[in-house]
């Protein structure tokens, strides 16, 4: 169980949270990304042990009851998860949509919107390669978050929710562009008349 916050307010530092959460029906990663002062830092991250339980069903409340206690606890204002990729086996993909839908639906019944990110574009946005080792992710995540190996997490699921977080914060964070729809000087005249001399 990650670091609880304490009752003093150590949440309230942070402008936004974003939590991570890497599905999986054996074990499932989440992250707490704080950003203060438009810099990210990593406030919690760990895994969700499933195998323990035999049936799917219960992993899958297992996963409900941790998360819901996750979003609880830290407050997140935005959930980013990893979107299964397509395998070739479809029991795996059909367990690991339903972990993931049941991950998405804790955070729904508290109103905490989500976004989905391919594995690639997550590690794209961390490493700058898409094909990057779960390895190379967790690495390059330690080394741009100043992570001291003490608060490193044993299982890459862990860090690949903190992968999925930062990415979040890596596309809400770039600047908007304005769509101009017209270029005519008829537009411009008629959205500007006391600019006409």
């Amino acid at each position: 169980m990650p670091d609880a916050p304490s009752s003093d307010g150590r949440l309230k530092q942070f402008d936004r949270i974003i939590m991570g959460i890497d599905p999986g029906t054996n074990v499932m990663g989440y992250s707490l990304l704080g950003v203060a002062a438009k810099k990210p830092v990593m406030i919690a991250m760990g895994v969700i042990e499933l195998s323990r339980f035999e049936d799917h069903y219960m992993r899958l409340r297992r996963i409900y009851d941790r998360v819901l206690g996750l979003v609880e606890s830290f407050l997140p204002d935005e959930l980013a998860i990893e979107a299964p990729f397509f395998g070739k086996n479809v029991q795996s993909m059909l367990k690991l949509g339903r972990a993931q839908g049941v991950a998405m639906a804790a955070a729904l019944s508290r109103d905490v919107p989500i976004t989905e990110y391919e594995p690639r574009k997550i590690k794209m946005a961390i490493t700058g390669n898409g094909a990057a080792s779960k390895e190379q992710v967790s690495a390059m995540l330690q080394r741009i978050l100043k992570i001291p190996d003490s608060r490193m997490a044993d299982k890459l699921d862990a860090t690949d929710a903190l992968g999925a977080a930062l990415c979040h914060f890596y596309e809400t964070s770039k600047p908007v562009r304005h769509q101009v729809t017209s270029h005519s000087w008829k537009d411009f005249i008629n959205k500007n008349p006391d600019r006409i001399v």
